[in-house]
């Protein structure tokens, strides 16, 4: 029996030195071991050494996006003290982050742990740089989950494929981080995570250049909802209802007809539909009323009016320096190419290839809208892949697949156009790529470099940006044009699309563009389509149960209105038009084609200039500076009852006063007063006596009806 004892004994303690001396034996991959390693403790990250100037005189690449300039860094520079072969254990870059020797980052791991020893192991086989596989893709496990209740055990899993065929669990390597740390709780050691507040919430996992989003929810409610009741349209509101039955949320109801009329002729046209076509359309009783209504819209001069200032705010069209006829030009070509229905991939290619003079040739003014090659590739990626490439100018896009041979690449595409009031190539054009201090190569973003004997390669990027497997051109404008509808992006920002960005409708965000696209990239279809489903005509009154939702469209968003459609607004109902600089009485802020042209109301209502993106301009709107220009300011008060106003005019025909509220309410709220309004403006009325309280009240009650939210927003 001892023998036996004995024996087992032996085995184990044998089997534990092969194991110890296997895991000595198993070579360290730098790039596939180590700088996971780096990742996980977070010494490459931008609070540590992966910050732009690095931290104590040691620097590396943000989350390991350079493997060969941090192996140069631990290995080659400080003379070589950071590793001592000779005595592994000895080596600067295991004592310091086990604080054997002081350490500004503290302890990031203990001296006997596997960080340290795969260290030391790697140092022990001669610190190489060897990698004997590449990583194909990382696989994360759950991608989606939805729980049933908060607290549940979520444990995720991450698998690295290699391109040599073979795959390893490396979830202790994985860094798994919540978007909102308070609402999703994760254990590092083991993976293990618990939503702590009910919604849907982000998780985002990294491994080496992998990013992967994780979803996690759980519903709003614990009581079962069913949408198989709601009304459907198109693929849309399939969509939709698929989400908000996920996450518990049950849907506002639709609009009146006077709602509906008021918020599409807005989102189409920038215009107030006038008391006439109120009048009509809430009299009509046609079925498809509706339908009919968002076709005419779309086929209006003032649709063109107003898209051609939507795309004019996204091209961010301006004038130059001593230099407007460029800009004249210009807008006169995009206000022509929107009445054309010209597609916008023709729109695209057009202004990517323009050519010749800015005076005479409007799209080739797209080459003076940044200040040089950098600034243009930016320009484009933002406007029409709707990705953020600036941010791999310095470094790798910390979350993101872009690569500072991305940016650089795309930087040197442009470099060979020479941007003066004559637009034309520049073959000798370059940008000198800060890590190699050389002229960077072009490329393709994401793809491959250009050949040498290219000139300036826009063809080729013409043709890879339009193209119909391109991943980013449709879905960043339609994304963009369910915002302008909808109020929110699926994407948001707009201008941020990534991995680690989702959007809140995957499958809906894919529909759309595929649907653009078998539309011949045209924006007015793509308009008709989210203008006929039943969410964009959900109300902006939210329920109990779905009150907290400002992403999934169980209601709609109250939305302030643009200040060039404000303007034009209060004009209209106030029957006199705004003063925009020199121009002739009664031109429309939306017609404006100078962006900075002088006024002061479009300036107190927060327009923005397009020195930069328009696209978040509008956070301004309904900011304390408007606020009191519609309390005290000429905006109003000096027009309300001016001698030709509309006021004054109801007032000068003997209308009754009822009636004279009646008309502002169809003009202004495109609806009549509803039988609480009337009671309570009528009892207002009573006290009143003489003609000139009268008209004060008058005043008043213009002035309340154009202030209230009801007017200023689009609901």
């Amino acid at each position: 029996m001892k023998v036996l004892v004995t024996h087992i004994l032996i085995t184990i303690l044998l089997g534990s030195v092969c194991t110890a001396q296997e895991a000595k034996s198993q070579v360290v991959d730098f790039k596939n071991d180590l700088i996971p390693l780096f990742t996980k403790h977070g010494c490459n990250a931008g609070a540590c050494h992966g910050a732009a100037i690095g931290r104590g005189g040691f620097k590396l690449s943000l989350y390991g996006g350079n493997p060969e300039l941090d192996f140069e860094a631990i290995v080659l520079q400080l003379e070589g003290r950071r590793v001592n072969l000779s005595h592994p254990d000895q080596s600067l870059i295991v004592l310091k982050p086990a604080e054997y020797i002081e350490h500004g980052g503290e302890t990031i791991f203990d001296y006997d742990s596997e960080s340290a020893q795969l260290l030391m192991n790697w140092i022990e086989q001669g610190a190489g740089n060897q990698s004997e596989r590449k990583l194909a893709r990382v696989e994360i496990s759950p991608k989606k989950h939805v729980g049933k209740s908060l607290g549940e055990s979520v444990v995720f899993q991450a698998i690295a494929h290699y391109t040599d065929g073979t795959s390893r669990d490396v979830t202790k390597w994985t860094v798994f981080q919540a978007e909102d740390s308070t609402a999703v709780e994760i254990d590092t050691d083991t993976a293990n995570s618990k939503v702590l507040r009910r919604g849907r919430h982000i998780v985002v996992a990294r491994y080496l250049s992998e990013v992967v989003p994780i979803e996690l929810i759980v519903p709003l409610n614990d009581r079962p909802l069913s949408l198989a009741d709601a009304r459907r349209n198109n693929f849309i509101d399939d969509e939709v209802l698929k989400s908000l039955k996920t996450l518990g949320l049950p849907v506002a109801p639709n609009v009146n007809d006077a709602t509906f009329l008021r918020r599409t002729s807005l989102d189409l046209t920038g215009r107030l539909p006038l008391a006439v076509k109120v009048e009509s359309f809430l009299a009509e009783n046609a079925s498809n009323k509706r339908t009919k209504l968002v076709d005419q819209l779309l086929a209006s001069e003032e649709f063109n009016q107003y898209w051609t200032l939507q795309l004019a705010k996204l091209l961010r069209l301006r004038p130059q320096p001593e230099d407007t006829q460029g800009l004249q030009t210009y807008h006169k070509w995009l206000a022509d190419q929107i009445r054309d229905k010209v597609s916008y991939k023709q729109l695209a290619r057009t202004l990517i290839m323009a050519t010749g003079d800015t005076h005479k040739i409007g799209p080739a003014n797209f080459y003076r809208t940044s200040k040089g090659p950098r600034e243009q590739a930016e320009f484009v990626s933002e406007l029409f892949m709707g990705s953020r490439l600036r941010c791999a100018n310095c470094h790798n896009h910390p979350l993101d697949r872009w690569t500072q041979d991305d940016y650089h690449g795309l930087a040197a595409i442009f470099a060979k156009i020479e941007s003066g009031k004559v637009v034309k190539t520049k073959p000798n054009g370059v940008v000198v790529h800060p890590r190699t201090l050389e002229s960077a190569l072009l490329r393709i973003p994401g793809e491959d470099f250009l050949a040498s004997d290219i000139i300036d390669g826009r063809q080729q990027l013409a043709d890879w940006l339009t193209s119909s497997d391109n991943p980013y051109f449709a879905k960043a404008i339609v994304n963009r044009l369910w915002k302008q509808m909808m109020g929110r992006g699926l994407v948001e920002p707009v201008d941020d699309f990534r991995a680690t960005n989702p959007a809140t409708h995957p499958a809906l965000l894919d529909e759309l563009a595929d649907d653009f696209m078998a539309h011949g990239y045209s924006l007015r279809h793509t308009l008709r389509v989210i203008a006929n489903s039943q969410a964009y005509a959900r109300s902006a009154n939210a329920t109990v149960e779905n009150k907290d939702d400002d992403r999934f469209y169980s209601h709609a968003s109250r939305r302030p209105l643009e200040p060039e459609v404000l303007a034009d607004a209060i004009s209209d109902v106030l029957g006199i038009s705004g003063k925009y600089g020199e121009l002739a009485a009664g031109t429309r802020a939306v017609m404006l084609v100078n962006p900075i042209t002088q006024s002061l109301t479009l300036d107190i209502l927060g327009r923005c200039g397009r020195e930069e993106s328009c696209e978040s301009s509008n956070a301004a709107v309904g900011g304390l500076p408007q606020k009191l220009h519609l309390f005290n300011g000429d905006l109003l008060n000096a027009r309300i009852a001016a001698r030709g106003s509309r006021l004054f005019n109801l007032i000068e025909s003997d209308k009754r006063p009822m009636e004279i509220i009646d008309e502002f309410y169809l003009t202004a709220l495109n609806r009549h007063p509803t039988s609480d309004e009337n009671k309570h403006w009528k009892q207002q009325l009573e006290s009143i006596k003489s003609e000139k309280e009268q008209q004060a009240f008058l005043e008043d009650f213009v002035w309340g009806l154009l202030t209230c939210n009801e007017f200023v927003t689009n609901h």
